[in-house]
């Protein structure tokens, strides 16, 4: 019998079981967007709550309630030595919200949580991971939950994973129409790798999503793995890594392979079994998606060595690397024009004769500079949601030879601009000067500019 069982060791799990759940009325929800148009209007109203003395479970629906309003992905408690400070993190940036809580009401808020989440309330000096749901009668909402021990009291850290934002379409990701008609033809490709590149919060798992949702057709099977799921995609099978069961995403892909898929999303590529599992998987008849930590498409390549790849196998298998980051879009109910000096005006003027000839520069023959203000309608912040910068090395002929040689990056990369890849800079200036964002955004995510 326990020979039996073992066939099943590896069996893909399910996402944590959620068991809690908060319940917010879409016309309550719909009456504090309203009314909570600013990050100061909803300090105060956090703050009026805590003065009256609300129940715990009222206090955390209006403090969910604002995050919702505020488009807020991460809820932030830190207890400090005298106080206890509310963040929430709203397009990448963490902004403070209160420092009102009192200190004899904060255990009560995280044992809420605790009990939200199905964590152990007794246990204050381990760290504890679960989930819960924030249910708003039209849609649900999961809530990631991460609690660690600190110096002044317990931490609590709340992913907020609304399902709208990962409905993202591939031409709503910020590629411009030459990038995104290479996106299109390599994803149509049967077999190969299109990898993904660019540090945490860059919006990677978001345009993987956008891939598969491109791809996925009733004809043909994909699988993920990943860790964890977070975002259920309908007509696709989602595995998650269980390192405890020994569902790594090594066991996960071995598995994955034997079970037929046209298409398979690997969340991560972390080390030599599985880039080595990944690179045979694509050269054997699969299209395969992935990620790696690299700061550049050309710098994938050298990142997969370190990984214990082989150079002979990487170029063949390497359809096309795209490197990412997100910078914040200006309001357009509110952005301001910026006048462009002489200077200004030559330098990008130099900057378009320079670029790729696959770029279209009628796009942006009116150059328009913005600058963010603040209003209602972006709670005073000049930006509203976040757009990706993107830099595409395709790997043909005589790329696949270059990595296959070994080449350092430096020789990859330069290959690559001559081949016609704009770089994350040169997309982010193109953004501004279309005023899709702003010189300070750009520069937050690539450096100093170069031009």
């Amino acid at each position: 019998m326990e020979h039996a069982w073992s066939f099943y060791k590896f069996v893909p799990k399910e996402a944590p079981k959620i068991t809690g759940r908060v319940d917010i009325k879409t016309a309550k929800l719909e009456e504090l967007s309203q009314r909570l148009t600013d990050l100061k209007s909803i300090r105060e109203e956090i703050s009026s709550f805590l003065v009256s003395g609300a129940e715990t479970g009222e206090l955390l629906e209006i403090i969910f309630g604002g995050a919702l309003a505020a488009r807020a992905s991460d809820i932030h408690f830190e207890p400090e030595e005298t106080k206890i400070k509310l963040r929430f993190r709203i397009d990448g940036l963490l902004h403070d919200i209160s420092d009102d809580t009192p200190l004899e009401v904060y255990p009560l808020l995280v044992s809420r949580v605790k009990l939200l989440a199905s964590l152990k309330i007794n246990v204050q000096n381990e760290p504890q991971d679960g989930r819960f749901t924030i249910n708003l009668e039209k849609y649900e909402i999961e809530s990631r939950i991460s609690i660690i021990p600190a110096e002044y009291g317990e931490t609590i850290v709340i992913r907020i994973l609304d399902p709208r934002i990962i409905q993202v379409e591939l031409k709503d990701l910020g590629l411009r129409k030459d990038d995104l008609t290479i996106v299109e033809k390599e994803l149509k490709e049967p077999n190969g790798m299109v990898l993904n590149t660019g540090p945490t919060g860059a919006g990677k798992t978001t345009t993987l999503y956008a891939f598969l949702r491109f791809v996925k057709k009733p004809e043909i099977k994909i699988i993920t793995i990943e860790d964890p799921i977070e975002y259920h995609l309908d007509g696709i099978e989602q595995t998650q890594v269980e390192p405890g069961t020994g569902y790594t995403f090594v066991k996960g892909l071995s598995s994955i392979m034997r079970q037929d898929p046209d298409i398979i999303l690997v969340g991560e590529i972390r080390d030599q079994e599985t880039v080595g599992i990944a690179l045979q998987a694509a050269l054997t008849g699969h299209l395969v998606f992935s990620t790696v930590h690299a700061n550049s498409a050309a710098g994938a390549v050298p990142r997969l060595l370190d990984l214990g790849a082989r150079p002979q196998s990487i170029g063949p298998a390497l359809n096309l690397v795209i490197a990412q980051r997100l910078v914040r879009r200006l309001c357009d109910n509110c952005k301001m024009p910026q006048p462009i000096t002489p200077d200004l005006k030559n330098k990008i003027k130099k900057f378009l004769t320079n670029l790729p000839e696959r770029v279209d520069r009628s796009d942006f023959e009116e150059i328009k500079i913005f600058i963010h203000r603040g209003c209602s309608q972006c709670h005073n912040l000049g930006y509203k949601g976040r757009v990706g910068i993107f830099e595409l090395l395709e790997v043909g002929d005589e790329m696949e030879n270059l990595i296959t040689q070994n080449a350092s990056e430096p020789v990859i990369h330069e290959f690559a601009i001559k081949q016609g890849m704009t770089t994350l800079w040169q997309d982010g200036i193109l953004k501004v000067i279309s005023g899709v964002t702003s010189f300070e955004e750009v520069e937050k995510a690539t450096g100093p500019l170069k031009f």
